[in-house]
């Protein structure tokens, strides 16, 4: 196989400053892309981790994914940088608990929020992707869903598993209908990531008992889940196309 090379391309990271994001814009980096960090709201993440990457690699872009408006923003602001984008990794997310006996209000305002930013944001994103890569000869998503997503998740974040299955199923459509316009779809699906956003399930589990859940006797790392992304976003496997690769150290998914 060929060495990744990234050099001439451009790839937009949402979540890109923290997490399962930041060690994806590192690799990017490393193999000479450019790469477009999104960030939400964490600026001090995103400054740092463009000191540490280097200023002329990267571009920051901070967007509200709540919002579409600056869901289009974020888009044509990754665009206009270099004048195209190459790759897309759908990455943003939440976890967010919402137990049954919340009153209905609250309940649903939870359901909008997560559906917002883990799946309709990168429902939004994909649409102009394609649309994108049609026009320049092809490109490459990449969504990050979830373990959740193919086995469901407990019964106060019903609205997380619901949205991660969502978006593997719009990764596979586009996967299908899109092949022939030269546009490659992969879904990851890890389970527990040493990331900022399970801080609060490792709090109230432990690391050990999360480590029992998987036969390989840890939890991922996001650097894992990197190299993933980064091999994905090569091109090198393209007969992969609307493949899901599961990161769950050999747990059930199903």
């Amino acid at each position: 196989m060929a060495m990744i090379d990234f050099s001439g391309r451009t790839i937009l990271v949402t979540g890109g400053s923290r997490g399962i994001g930041a060690a994806t814009v590192r690799q990017m980096v490393v193999h000479g892309g450019k790469v477009v960090i999104h960030f939400g709201s964490n600026q001090d993440a995103a400054d740092a981790l463009v000191q540490e990457v280097g200023e002329t690699s990267v571009h920051l872009c901070q967007a509200d994914l709540t919002s579409e408006y600056e869901t289009e923003r974020l888009w044509d602001d990754a665009v206009s940088w270099q004048g195209r984008v190459d790759v897309l990794v759908n990455n943003a997310g939440i976890y967010e608990r919402s137990p049954l006996g919340l009153d209905l209000d609250t309940w649903l305002s939870d359901w909008q929020r997560t559906l917002r930013i883990n799946l309709l944001a990168a429902a939004q994103l994909c649409r102009r992707a394609v649309e994108h890569f049609r026009e320049t000869g092809g490109g490459i998503l990449i969504n990050v869903s979830s373990r959740s997503g193919k086995r469901g998740d407990n019964i106060d974040h019903l609205h997380y598993g619901a949205s991660k299955a969502g978006m593997l199923a719009l990764n596979r459509t586009i996967a299908r209908d899109c092949a022939r316009d030269s546009i490659l779809a992969y879904g990851i699906a890890p389970g527990f990531v040493l990331t900022d956003m399970v801080k609060r399930v490792v709090a109230e589990k432990g690391l050990d008992a999360m480590a029992a859940l998987y036969p390989t006797g840890r939890v991922a790392t996001p650097e894992e889940v990197a190299n993933v992304i980064t091999f994905l976003a090569s091109g090198a496997a393209p007969q992969a196309t609307g493949n899901t690769i599961d990161l769950s150290g050999a747990a059930e998914v199903s």
